[in-house]
């Protein structure tokens, strides 16, 4: 799209829309560092398929943004994608602490002053935003007249709108749901569960030295998605016969029986490297993540390594998430439907809650199919997570079925590597570092992308009293996956490391971040409202255990205390100081 020259004030007709998010005051009230984050996150997603629909941001106002498009329905299709992945972002997260948009858009006559954009239908945007309800799409009836018929989405009238500072009333239409969307996905596709093909990816700045790196991370991201567990991926030589094609990936999904189809973009400009992906349901056509790459170049293999495991972690998280929707609206739901559940359920916080709702699917999936690996290792990891979070008073009971059960699975497949952290985190929990630590590593080689195994072994130092090197194993599991759905507990190890190296303000910063990152977490409440007590903050240390205490009211420092090994004076020494803590902040002894 080319701008006006500078210094010279024009006209043209344009697709304006405008985004805010609803109730951002209350959020920045709530938790200013947390709130700003967390936007940041979503615009990451949110800008890249702006992008994608060719849009180009004319202005962000902190919690808002100015778009323009080259037509409507770039504007419209564009809106609907946001607000579905948006949904999808915000599942599992309390109502209150959800965070919506409110999009409005018009098509409309502009005034341009350089890269700015002004005028009457600028403002009707604006205002179309204010009237939309929280996660709602508002248009305009001029934008409306362009993309009937030509946008599968359902329109409701909502009559002629008086609107502040706009002369005459608006006739304005609420978007609904496509269509397509609006109707259950097929319940019973013939494509396997979590089967997917990575398709080429492009590269738009046509750099012939550049295509070798662009195959290469197309090439490594097949092969480290093909080691999730159960993942059906179409190989590289079927993928390639797409390259360099335009494509509906509809019709690839139906050709190659595959449910997912990921599509993705490399480009280099000067010192810096862009990488966009975006995750498609090949049934409906709908978007459902997507992400966006964006550093500077050092090594390019190294970098395509990075990248390569950032996005096969990534996607595990999504695909289980997918998998999950599908199988809620399946009547007659398989074992690995299931699955899928518990594994959603398990990946939405770390609370009695979700955990017994998560071991409740796997149970029934282990029902319907005894030997069902994956259902083994999700039971084993919740019965795990049950007996090390402090949750249960049968602690003991948990963990030595989690080893159990584990066991089994090794047994079935030896070369799980999921299942081999597993039991490696049963044996750190049950005093047994160094063979848990041994365990991770025979994972990573397995599964070099496994972040939970770097986290783990760090950790583990924790239990050896080599606190000192915690830190680094946990950086190297974020650089492999920034976001992980259990990252909340890595900051957490930090935090506790920390606080055993009696470094107590450090150990207050990492426990922060660690519930920041996920509330749900109960039992990091109780740890961080002792290092608060213990560095003198009383006031919210015992405002956090009050929190903690509504997601887990059963938690008392006796069953704290009832976990630490009596043969290990290197975690009774900073158990005891945490205790202290728990103590000035108000933990019930129990």
């Amino acid at each position: 799209m080319e701008h006006e020259q500078p210094g010279r004030v024009g006209r043209r007709l344009a697709a304006i829309v405008a985004a805010d998010v609803s109730g951002y005051s209350r959020l920045m009230g709530r938790d200013e560092v947390g709130t700003v984050r967390t936007l940041r996150e979503h615009r990451r997603v949110t800008d890249a398929l702006v992008e994608k629909h060719g849009g180009r941001l004319v202005k962000s106002t902190g919690d808002g943004v100015l778009l323009e498009f080259p037509s409507v329905v770039d504007a419209v299709e564009c809106a609907v994608v946001v607000q579905a992945v948006m949904a999808q972002r915000n599942e599992g997260i309390p109502q209150d602490r959800r965070m919506l948009f409110r999009i409005g858009i018009n098509l409309g006559d502009i005034l341009i002053d350089g890269d700015d954009i002004l005028g009457d239908g600028v403002n009707i945007a604006a205002r179309l935003e204010g009237i939309a309800e929280p996660g709602g799409i508002c248009i305009s009836f001029s934008a409306y007249e362009q993309v009937r018929g030509k946008v599968t989405v359902e329109f409701t009238d909502i009559g002629e709108q008086i609107l502040k500072n706009i002369a005459c009333p608006i006739r304005a239409y609420v978007v609904g749901q496509t269509a397509k969307a609006h109707q259950a996905a097929p319940l019973s596709s013939s494509a396997p569960h979590l089967s997917i093909v990575v398709l080429p990816f492009g590269n738009p700045g046509r750099d012939p030295e550049q295509e070798y790196f662009v195959d290469g991370v197309t090439e490594s991201l097949t092969t480290d998605l093909s080691r999730i567990s159960g993942a059906f991926v179409i190989a590289r030589n079927t993928a390639f016969t797409f390259k360099g094609r335009p494509v509906d990936v509809k019709e690839v999904g139906r050709e190659l029986n595959v449910r997912y189809v990921l599509e993705g973009s490399v480009q280099r400009g000067g010192n810096r490297l862009r990488v966009n992906v975006q995750l498609i349901d090949a049934e409906t056509g709908n978007h459902l993540w997507a992400e966006r790459f964006d550093k500077f170049v050092a090594d390019l293999f190294d970098m395509q390594d990075e990248i390569v495991s950032r996005l096969a972690n990534a996607l595990d998280a999504e695909l289980i998430a997918a998998e999950a929707r599908r199988a809620e609206r399946s009547p007659h739901p398989d074992a690995m439907d299931l699955v899928f559940q518990g594994s959603s359920w398990f990946n939405k916080g770390l609370t009695p809650d979700s955990l017994t709702r998560a071991r409740g699917f796997f149970e029934k999936a282990i029902a319907l199919d005894p030997d069902n690996i994956e259902a083994m290792v999700g039971l084993a990891r919740v019965d795990g997570y049950l007996g090390a979070s402090f949750m249960t008073d049968d602690y003991s009971e948990r963990l030595a079925a989690a080893e159990t059960t584990i066991r089994r699975v090794l047994s079935l497949a030896p070369n799980h590597a999921l299942a081999h952290v597993t039991l490696g985190f049963v044996q750190v929990f049950t005093n047994r570092a160094a063979q848990g630590i041994a365990e991770c590593q025979q994972a990573l080689e397995l599964d070099r992308n496994s972040a939970r195994a770097h986290a783990l072994i760090g950790f583990a130092k924790f239990f050896l009293g080599r606190g000192e090197e915690t830190e680094t194993h946990i950086n190297e599991a974020f650089r492999l996956s920034p976001r992980d759905t259990v990252a909340a507990r890595w900051l957490g190890y930090v935090g506790l490391a920390k606080a055993q190296l009696g470094a107590d303000e450090e150990a207050v910063i990492w426990m922060r971040r660690g519930l920041e990152a996920n509330r749900n977490h109960s039992f990091a409440h109780f740890p961080l409202a002792a290092m608060l007590a213990q560095v003198g903050e009383l006031d919210e240390a015992r405002a956090t255990v009050q929190a903690g205490l509504a997601l887990d009211p059963s938690f008392t420092i006796r069953r704290f205390r009832a976990h630490v090994p009596s043969d290990n004076p290197i975690l009774l020494a900073v158990h005891e100081r945490i205790v202290a803590g728990m103590r000035l902040a108000g933990v019930p002894e129990g």
